[in-house]
């Protein structure tokens, strides 16, 4: 790549990302130059990326399937045969923008049913496949197995034998842990228990500690939230004080 173009492109880059900051000190027509840039070239790369990663591969390789034609030989190979019955896809994607329309809106409802119907149905399963390894890794034991060692040794250079021995036991250090996780499960599900009034200090006190543990839960989130936006703001400050002043000082050696 041309070095000086190299560094124009970093240019703009630096000039956007000082553009979009600028919100920090107060909504400007230059930051919303940027704002209106920033959202354009998000709604092009959209339909961009809608087309190779959805449409291309899902609806138009299906409908019309691949040949590989040979370079020497001209023969034709199907790599994958085309099923004509996507092409039905295409009216009924068209009908949902007819809710644009006063006259036939109401066809835009038959693409949309049919994606409800769909989706409904596939509920089930996508729930089970989200919260069912959950559920299952709610299960864990806490009765050690052995008390050989409070911790898990070391396995590194020991024999495969060992290393499978070592594995399946569950030391103490890992019941603890594991008798917290649990604790932790059934205090923050008894916070939830709204049929029945909680009587007695042994249910209200789960219950505060519920409380108290998903205020902890939430305030981990919330953090790790912070943190990402650091992550954000740590990568455009390395834009712009490592790559474009490296390449500017490539640009222009003796500006220093």
């Amino acid at each position: 790549m041309n070095e000086q173009f190299y560094w124009v492109k970093l240019t703009i880059g630096v000039i956007a990302t000082i553009g979009l900051y600028s919100v920090l000190y107060r909504e400007t027509k230059f930051y919303r130059f940027f704002e209106h840039l920033f959202l354009g070239l998000a709604a092009g790369f959209i339909l961009v990326a809608l087309w190779k990663e959805t449409l291309k591969p899902l609806w138009w390789d299906k409908m019309t399937g691949s040949v590989t034609i040979d370079d020497v030989t001209k023969v034709s190979t199907i790599d994958q045969p085309g099923f004509w019955i996507y092409g039905f896809l295409l009216p009924i994607g068209l009908m949902g923008y007819l809710v644009f329309s006063k006259k036939h809106n109401w066809m835009s409802r038959i693409p949309i049913g049919i994606i409800l119907g769909f989706w409904s149905g596939q509920q089930v399963q996508i729930w089970w496949n989200r919260w069912g390894a959950q559920i299952y890794g709610s299960m864990q034991p806490v009765w050690p197995t052995t008390t050989d060692s409070f911790t898990r040794p070391y396995t590194e250079g020991m024999a495969p034998a060992d290393q499978a021995y070592i594995a399946a036991q569950l030391y103490p250090s890992q019941a603890i842990s594991n008798l917290i996780f649990v604790i932790t499960i059934l205090a923050a599900l008894s916070y939830f228990f709204f049929s029945f009034e909680l009587k007695g200090k042994f249910l209200k006190g789960t219950n505060t500690l519920g409380r108290w543990l998903l205020m902890l839960g939430f305030g981990a989130i919330f953090g790790s939230t912070v943190m990402a936006r650091f992550v954000l703001e740590i990568d455009r400050m390395s834009y712009i004080f490592v790559e474009w002043v490296d390449q500017t000082s490539k640009m222009f050696p003796g500006g220093g």
